[in-house]
């Protein structure tokens, strides 16, 4: 947690006012007593009206004063507490975004969630503590123990044996508490990725009866993380009554001592009536620390997943450069291999070709044969493991990644739109687009539909792009991506949502906006790649042929099979 202190570094002079401002609250604190007791020894017991009235006023004044100075000092730690929480989650989400795809694999996506927002708010919660506390409770101890030591030296010894039961029970309750606060935020995780997961694939769910089955699911998650909160909570409300029995034993003690010191004359009931309050206030200073060590084992787990987030360094740095390119729109593998974290075999494995511009290279193969692996390399969401990738001529990997991805227009195999307005999901790619530019994108990705509806490209889209279909959400996408204007278009089984219809038109229509561009396309249907200028056949990772259709007809086992399962003698001849 020490680590995630060094972002208070901005607030160090709202930190200074807090620290004065609890300074002067406990000073006043500290100071009430001794006045209570002169008023009991010099004015009551002396009948002197005048006395009393004067230091009372003196009372008021210094209660005045410790009021406005905690509310002050209040008000400065929450702030510093919201800024510090906001500026740790600004950075965790910067660096979150500068994660490969791998570091999403390894953490995942719900378990970020849950580190960018709950665990970031319980540090948060913390720092505005300790700057209330942290600050006040040894000042009231160290204060009151002075004061109180000044008041009857001999009867400050029992303050020895409180702190030290204190102490134990502080420890124990430390140390059993803490597993539980990291299993409990392991839980919270758990929960959400439950929640997520199933609010996602609601359809799924419905379509194939299995609510109640997702509906005990998340009970046994939701129960096992309220049986672990339970159980720490219980843990820790054990300390206030502990607290409590501790501080009116004490008090006890003090009364039963002190009478026999007052009836020998050796002490004042008013010195007995100041002592007693300084030991309250050295038993609340005490309290005090003691629900820091609420909150600390919970946040010290928090800060330790922060810091993981923040720690970890993304597998593909950017470390490239900008770069004048000679040339325009020229792809080439050479030798790429790749192989996922963790995996055995290579997912792909020593590809090479060539893609050029005005031409159509097209990837097929079967399931699981590496052609979206493939195309994931070209934008570096993950970095080759043996080979290079050029573009124009340099290595990808020497190009800085915004240079890099503002040459490519990617289409992902599941469309991913925005909220917000049709307009605002088709200018994502390019912020200098005009509405000529838009309509013109979604005229060539056959986005008719668009023009039906009454708002036009001001039209809404909802999270996830749920109120459109999953043609149109191709479509979208597709514009998308031609609105960008890049050099390399990478379309990954973009099409499989379209009737052949459309298919065939939104082809057509791409031939003449692509001319000068570098095409790639990953397809299942044989009908979309047949006018490729050439085909990659791909099988178990590997570039097992490649050629047009009709030469991969005459001489690709593999390509010929795949022909023969979607199509007809007559629609192949």
């Amino acid at each position: 947690m020490i680590k995630l202190f060094k972002n208070l570094k901005p607030y160090g002079l709202s930190i200074l006012g807090v620290i004065i401002l609890v300074f002067i609250q406990v000073m006043s604190e500290l100071f009430l007593p001794t006045l209570m007791g002169n008023i009991v020894d010099k004015g009551v017991v002396k009948h002197d009206i005048t006395y009393i009235w004067q230091t009372g006023g003196w009372m008021v004044l210094v209660a005045l004063g410790g009021t406005i100075a905690a509310l002050s000092a209040s008000f400065l730690s929450s702030r510093v507490g919201m800024g510090f929480g906001r500026d740790l989650r600004n950075k965790v989400f910067r660096k979150v975004e500068s994660y490969s795809l791998h570091e999403f694999d390894e953490i995942s996506t719900p378990s970020l969630i849950t580190r960018t927002t709950n665990d970031i708010t319980q540090v948060q919660n913390v720092v505005a503590t300790i700057l209330r506390m942290f600050v006040r409770a040894p000042i009231m101890a160290i204060g009151g123990i002075i004061m109180a030591v000044s008041k009857d030296a001999k009867l400050s010894l029992i303050l020895v044996g409180v702190v030290i039961a204190l102490a134990v029970i502080i420890a124990i309750v430390a140390k059993v508490s803490l597993p539980l606060f990291k299993s409990m935020q392991k839980k919270i995780d758990r929960l959400n990725m439950v929640v997520r997961e199933r609010l996602s694939g609601v359809r799924v769910i419905r379509a194939f009866n299995r609510v109640d089955n997702e509906k005990d699911k998340f009970k046994r998650a939701n129960d096992d993380l309220t049986d672990t909160t339970i159980r720490v909570n219980k843990i820790m409300a054990l300390l206030m009554p502990l607290m409590m029995l501790l501080m009116n034993i004490t008090t006890i003690a003090i009364m039963w001592f002190a009478s026999f010191r007052i009836d020998a004359g050796s002490m004042m009931v008013g010195d007995l009536m100041a002592f007693i309050q300084y030991v309250m206030q050295i038993m609340f200073g005490l309290v005090m620390t003691t629900m820091l060590f609420v909150l600390v084992p919970r946040a010290s787990v928090s800060a330790v997943r922060i810091n993981e987030v923040l720690d970890k360094d993304p597998d593909i740095v950017d470390n490239g450069h900008d770069v004048n390119f000679k040339q325009k729109g020229h792809l080439e593998f050479k030798n790429v291999s790749f192989k996922y974290h963790g995996a055995e075999e290579n997912a792909i494995e020593n590809i090479s070709f060539k893609a050029e511009p005005g031409k159509v290279t097209a990837i097929v193969g079967g399931t699981g044969a590496g052609k979206s692996t493939l195309v994931h390399m070209i934008p570096r969401f993950y970095d080759v493991s043996e080979g290079e990738i050029l573009l124009n001529g340099e290595r990808i990997n020497e190009i800085s990644q915004k240079l890099l991805r503002s040459k490519i227009g990617f289409v992902p195999q599941k469309s991913v739109l925005f909220t917000g307005s049709i307009k605002e999901n088709i200018a994502f790619g390019n912020d200098e687009m005009t509405n000529k530019d838009l309509i013109h994108a979604l005229s060539i990705a056959q986005a008719n539909f668009v023009n039906d509806k009454e708002e036009g490209i001001e039209a809404q889209i909802s999270q996830g792009g749920t109120n459109v279909s999953g043609g149109q959400k191709q479509r979208l996408s597709i514009a998308r991506a031609l609105a960008k204007k890049p050099e390399v278009y990478v379309f990954d089984d973009s099409f499989s949502a379209l009737d052949f219809k459309t298919d065939a038109k939104l082809r057509k229509a791409l031939e003449m906006e692509t001319e000068d561009g570098t095409v790639l396309i990953v397809a299942q249907r044989i009908a979309t790649v047949m006018n490729a200028d050439q085909i990659l056949v791909m099988d178990n990772g590997k570039i097992v042929d490649i050629g047009t259709h009709k030469e991969l007809l005459d001489n690709s086992d593999v390509y010929r099979e795949i022909v023969y399962s979607q199509m007809g003698e007559e629609e192949i001849s």
